[in-house]
């Protein structure tokens, strides 16, 4: 048998494997465009901006007297549904434990307040802590019945308590008492007087300036 070819028979056979070429190139450009669209992104994307907020602890009545140096730095970020608050404090007395609220007024009577976290000054007098919540414009408190009754109730402001009341009575930031102030603010319901808190702030508390 001849394995001779004709011109039409080689004209149809380079026609042939040039649309194979031509189709196997378009295939690829499709699996490669497809690859690249459903690729996850090994970079994060930049925080947009009002993402997060920071603002400045100052010291509370009678303790610039006693800690000179005494403040502190919050820094509020949205994290998805919730938001995460971190809490640094200075200038304090080394080794003491807060305890952090946000609070409804920032001075007394301080209104209604949630128990966040406790922060623990080190060695330096330095220290902080992170909790989850929702520190924003839309945080506030209800008690539609039960022991207490209230209607809902923003908290834009941010206080921390001495935990031990000894503590600031034993370094003069109480004139005048002759035996340490106890109140309520940590988890024992035994604690000193507050030590930092949001005053700066006038007209609303500063997480309402957030979300």
């Amino acid at each position: 048998m001849s394995h001779l070819q004709s011109p039409r028979q080689r004209l149809l056979g380079k026609t042939a494997i040039g649309l194979s070429a031509i189709w196997l190139t378009g295939a690829a450009v499709i699996s490669i465009g497809l690859s690249t669209a459903g690729a996850t992104p090994t970079k994060p994307a930049a925080p947009a901006k009002g993402d997060s907020f920071s603002f400045k602890l100052v010291p509370s009545p009678h303790i610039q007297g006693c800690l000179p140096h005494a403040g502190g730095n919050v820094t509020i970020r949205r994290t998805g549904i919730n938001d995460t608050m971190t809490i640094s404090i200075h200038g304090m007395p080394p080794n003491t434990g807060f305890d952090a609220f946000v609070i409804q007024q920032p001075l007394k009577p301080f209104g209604v307040s949630w128990y966040q976290t406790d922060v623990r000054a080190g060695s330096t007098g330095s220290g902080s802590a992170t909790v989850r919540g929702v520190f924003s414009k839309e945080t506030f408190s209800v008690s539609p019945g039960g022991t207490v009754t209230f209607a809902p109730t923003h908290q834009f402001h941010i206080g921390l308590w001495f935990n031990n009341p000894k503590v600031p009575f034993n370094i003069n930031c109480e004139p005048g008492a002759t035996s340490p102030i106890v109140t309520p603010f940590n988890g024992e319901q035994h604690a000193g007087v507050q030590a930092l808190n949001t005053s700066q702030f006038v007209n609303k508390g500063p997480l309402a300036h957030f979300g």
